[in-house]
């Protein structure tokens, strides 16, 4: 059985990388609209979801600093 802990370390991991997905789709839609080439607007997209992945853990480890 899992510990409440690790429960609620996975869920939270699980709701960042769906954000971060939906973000990408975002983007990459949005590019594709401004008329961006498929190739283009899936680096877009792509590039969006590595910089949402990266701004979580930067939050993340300036908030692991905070906490005793």
């Amino acid at each position: 059985m899992l510990r409440p802990r690790l429960a609620v370390f996975l869920l939270a991991a699980a709701v960042v990388v769906v954000f971060a997905i939906l973000a990408a789709a975002a983007a990459g839609t949005l590019a594709r609209l401004a008329g961006a080439t498929y190739p283009a607007a899936l680096m877009r997209a792509a590039t969006t979801f590595a910089a949402v992945l990266t701004l979580v853990a930067a939050v993340t480890g300036a908030l692991a600093q905070l906490l005793p």
